[in-house]
């Protein structure tokens, strides 16, 4: 039996439409589990019993002077282990995402990613079932190809 997936880019565009982000360079990340999105001015609040959290975001790839301020439920704290071996406890959200005509609730981690070149990191969680990807390749979501693959 063969389904249908998706073949994606090693980067894509993706959009965040639950939290007003209308366009975001992601990388690609089949190494990281869960996703990861820049974030900072983070800020834990109860809202009618519900925990939830304020942050702001750096949406621009090598650019400070935009800004883009978020507020989501907060799903859980964690341990993360960065590519560097470095545990940290992360905020995690729950929040659609967009990858070409494609959306579905995932799993965000939020840290400081000023210094590295993507501000989000998709996942293998978030793409798992959905999605192959083609490491040569770039953007290919909006022109998404289809293969079939065996299961």
């Amino acid at each position: 039996m063969s389904k249908k997936i998706g073949v994606i880019g090693w980067r894509e565009w993706v959009a965040l439409p639950d939290l007003g982000i209308q366009r975001i360079k992601c990388k690609v990340d089949t190494g990281a589990r869960t996703s990861t999105l820049h974030a900072f001015f983070v800020e834990r609040f109860i809202e009618h019993g519900r925990s939830r959290i304020h942050f702001a975001i750096h949406p621009l790839q090598r650019r400070t002077d935009v800004e883009h301020r978020c507020t989501a439920d907060l799903a859980d704290e964690r341990m993360v282990s960065d590519s560097g071996g470095h545990r940290e406890k992360r905020c995690i959200i729950r929040t659609r995402v967009l990858v070409g005509s494609q959306n579905w609730p995932i799993e965000i981690s939020l840290t400081s990613r000023d210094t590295m070149r993507f501000r989000m990191l998709l996942g293998r969680t978030a793409i798992h079932r959905r999605f192959l990807v083609d490491p040569s390749a770039s953007y290919l979501a909006d022109t998404l190809r289809i293969a079939r693959v065996s299961s």
